[in-house]
Parts: structure tokens; C-alpha cells; sequence
């Protein structure tokens, strides 16, 4: 790679191991470049990780670099994921910094994962500014920020089956939410633990130069304005760092785009339970039959289990491994994205203006279900009911999607506009003038010392 002969800043980019972590960083990253001739970045990694994407087309003036494999493996992180939080908090800082000691040209700007909080330590000591990455929504940022408050109104640890239906509305930017739509409310361990180590990372960032949220400030406003209220430093909404829409305008030799070729417009479900976590086998067993029994036709992503899944599902769709989920949202065809609600599919989601079913499993995702479906109306729940072990039969899973795709049923086409509003939202704020084009401009600005 040609380094630019005057660097004017070099970004060093140091993402969460996870793929939902790193693609929202890498976007960015790209987007950086795009910005600027003057731009280096070095994007670090683990040599696993690097040989899961080191073969993807890179720009100009980007780099790849990596730190050991200290980490457990990522085939094996949802097979114990408190296990890999506490290895990537305790494992990674040495080697980074043997990795920063290497560098050349010398970094000027570290764009970190928030999670990653032994990185501000890193960047604070030697006097390189730190730009902090939040991968979530704001607003579940802002919950994050007044966890306290919960904790003060008897509100955590809580009972879903006896008080997760109760409604509270006094954390600052956030509308009225249902006790069991906040993260971790539960107190087991494993919910603590990660709770721990996410409002660790969150105060650190009073110590960083630089906050980063990948949203759009249209769709966040409220807790943007509180946050930035309550941090004394930049904050820049850059989202929605999805994939560059130029690279997704080349038709595809894929058998799967060809099938959709041949779908009516807006009668296929996309369906994704995500890159990580999955719920439990009588659940997705129950899904699979309401798929076949609804008649719907469908594009179904599930790791591992297609040959099972296609073997119940029927004949009227596709379930595959993998796909470009992007492109396949935005497919003319698709009228529908069940999906677990992880932010960066609830991004992609609302850019290609497709309305929601949303099945969450842990984390964000409950909260991120809430935006969708009563803060944006541009979803239904699949789950109504608080029960966290409950399970929804194939019968209420059938008559939801056939509901949920006949265009004429005059509650979904509401949903339908709604969906479109937030398409165009998105497309202006990245648009020039666009609020998430202003932000990035100005980042750019600040970070490379422009007049």
C-alpha cells in the first residue's frame, strides 16, 4: 500500500471483534477515505479476523494490521460470550501497544470501539487523540448513561413475568418504555457482568476527544440533544455507516438474486436472526412450520441449520448460509425483514424502507425492537407477551405473516408509508447538505487540522 506522502492525519482503527462491531467501523473507515487524499488508515485486527475479511477489495491509503490471536476464537464466542468480553478487555492492550510502538507514520487519531475502554488509557498516555465508535443507537446510549435511574426507582433488577409489562418514561430522551425493553434487566450474572462492563466503557468517554454515533439525527434527535448536552465533547451522528451504495448497484450472477428477479414486488420476507446469537431449536422449528403454513414466500438466512430449516419450510422461498443483505433489502421483491433487531441490520432495514417484524433475542436489541415498532411505527413485534421463555406457535406465527404481507390490509400500509418516510430521511441525511454528511465533513475538519 502507498502511504500518502504527507499524511496529514493517520487513523488508527481498532474495532470490537465481533463482525456486528468491525462493519460499522470499516464503513466509516471507507467513508474517512472518501473523504480525503490525505487520510492513512491502519484497521486492526486479530489474525483470525483478518483471514475472515483480508481478501475484501480495499481502498487507497487503508491498511490491514493485526495483534494476536488472544482472544478465543470467534467460531466458539456465543458458546461462552462472558468469556470472550473478559478476554477481549484484559488481552488485547499489550499487544496493541506493541503493535502502535511499529507503526509508521506515527498515529495521529485512534478510532476506537467504546467497548474497548483499555484504548483510551492507551491513547490518553501517549497524547494521541482518541475518537470513541458508540456501534449502538443513541438512545441506547443514553439508557446506558442513566442506568442509575432504574436502579434508583426499584426499576433493576426486575421480574419480566411480574412487572416487565410497567412503563416508565423519566430516562432522559427516551419516550415511554416497558420495563423488559431495557438491556440486562433480568440481574443474572451473565446480564450484570455485561452491564459492568458496558458502563465501564461508557465512563471513559468523558476522557476521549471524540464521540461517534452511527445514526442519523433525524431519527435520534431527542437523545442526541441530551447526550450532547451532557458531554463536554464533539459528537457527531456519521450514521448510518452502512455499505457504500455504490458498490451495490451491479446486478448479480447469484441464483438467489435471480430468484428474486422473479418475485412479485414487495412478496418475499427477508428473514435474519443474525451473525451471533440464535434462539432456542422448538423456536425456530415453530417459525419454519408458520413460514410453511402461512404461504408467504421467503429468503431465509440461517447459519448452520439449512438443510434442517429447508426440509420444514416448504418450497415457496430460499434459506441459505449467507447473502448480501443489503442488496437483497433493497431488492424490489422484498416486502418484509424479520429480523432480531441488531442496530446494524435495523440500519440497513431503514434505509431500504422495508417494515419490520422483530424478534429480539439479548442486549440492544429488545430496546432497538422498541424504536422500530412504537417510537418509528415501522414494525410489528412477533413476541406481544413479557414471558422471556414463552413460545409462539406456529399457528400465531402464520396468521402474523400473513397479515404482516397482504398489501391491502390497511394497518401494514400505514406502516408501509411510514417505512418510506424513513427511507427518504435517510437518504437526505447522507445527501449533500444532509445532517449526517455535515457531521462527517466536520469530523474529517477536525481531525485533519483543515482551516
Amino acid at each position: 500500500m502507498d502511504v500518502p506522502p504527507i499524511a496529514a492525519c493517520h487513523v488508527v482503527a481498532m474495532p470490537y471483534p465481533g463482525r456486528g462491531h468491525i462493519n460499522p467501523v470499516l464503513n466509516f473507515c471507507n467513508c474517512l477515505l472518501s473523504k480525503s487524499p490525505d487520510i492513512l488508515v491502519t484497521f486492526v485486527v486479530t489474525e483470525e479476523w483478518l483471514g475472515f475479511i483480508g481478501s475484501e477489495a480495499k481502498p487507497r491509503n487503508f491498511r490491514f494490521c493485526t495483534v494476536p490471536n488472544v482472544i478465543p476464537s470467534e467460531l466458539d464466542r456465543a458458546a461462552d460470550f462472558i468469556g470472550f468480553l473478559e478476554a477481549v478487555t484484559t488481552r488485547m492492550e499489550s499487544p496493541f501497544e506493541k503493535l502502535l510502538d511499529r507503526l509508521e507514520p506515527p498515529p495521529t487519531l485512534i478510532i476506537h470501539d467504546t467497548l474497548l475502554s483499555w484504548v483510551v488509557g492507551v491513547g490518553n498516555r501517549r497524547d494521541i487523540p482518541v475518537a470513541s465508535f458508540w456501534t449502538m443507537s443513541a438512545s441506547f446510549c443514553s439508557v446506558y448513561q442513566h442506568y442509575h435511574l432504574l436502579e434508583q426507582h426499584g426499576h433493576y433488577p426486575v421480574n419480566a413475568l411480574e412487572v416487565g409489562h410497567k412503563r416508565v418514561d423519566y430516562v432522559p430522551g427516551i419516550s415511554s418504555t416497558r420495563l423488559v425493553d431495557f438491556p440486562l434487566s433480568d440481574g443474572s450474572f451473565p446480564s450484570r457482568r455485561i452491564l459492568q462492563l458496558g458502563l465501564k466503557a461508557l465512563s471513559c468517554v468523558p476522557k476521549v476527544q471524540y464521540l461517534l454515533f452511527p445514526t442519523i439525527y433525524e431519527l435520534e434527535t431527542e437523545a442526541i440533544n441530551v447526550l450532547k448536552s451532557e458531554f463536554s465533547l464533539p459528537i457527531y451522528p456519521i450514521g448510518p455507516t452502512i455499505p457504500n451504495s455504490n458498490l451495490l448497484s451491479s446486478t448479480s450472477e447469484e441464483t438467489y438474486f435471480q430468484w428474486l428477479g422473479k418475485q412479485p414486488a414487495c412478496s418475499v420476507l427477508y428473514i435474519s436472526q443474525g451473525s451471533f446469537l440464535s434462539v432456542s431449536n422448538p423456536q425456530i422449528e415453530e417459525v419454519a412450520a408458520g413460514l410453511r403454513l402461512s404461504g408467504v414466500r421467503f429468503l431465509w438466512v440461517a447459519r448452520g441449520e439449512t438443510r434442517r430449516l429447508r426440509e420444514i419450510c416448504g418450497d415457496k422461498g430460499l434459506v441459505l448460509e449467507w447473502c448480501e443483505q443489503l442488496r437483497v433489502l433493497l431488492h424490489d421483491a422484498i416486502g418484509g425483514f424479520w429480523s432480531h433487531s441488531g442496530w446494524n441490520s435495523t440500519k440497513e432495514g431503514v434505509f431500504a424502507g422495508v417494515p419490520f417484524l422483530t424478534f429480539p433475542i439479548l442486549g440492544d436489541q429488545h430496546f432497538n425492537s422498541k424504536m422500530i415498532t412504537e417510537d418509528w411505527k415501522v414494525g410489528w413485534r412477533v413476541k406481544k407477551d413479557v414471558d422471556p421463555q414463552g413460545l409462539i406457535s406456529r399457528d400465531e406465527i402464520s396468521g402474523l405473516l400473513q397479515k404482516f404481507m397482504d398489501l391491502d390490509d390497511e394497518e401494514g400500509r400505514e406502516m408501509r408509508e411510514r417505512a418510506k418516510e424513513l427511507k427518504r430521511i435517510c437518504q437526505l441525511s447522507i445527501a449533500k447538505g444532509g445532517s449526517s454528511e455535515i457531521n462527517i465533513n466536520a469530523f474529517v475538519k477536525d481531525i485533519t487540522k483543515r482551516g
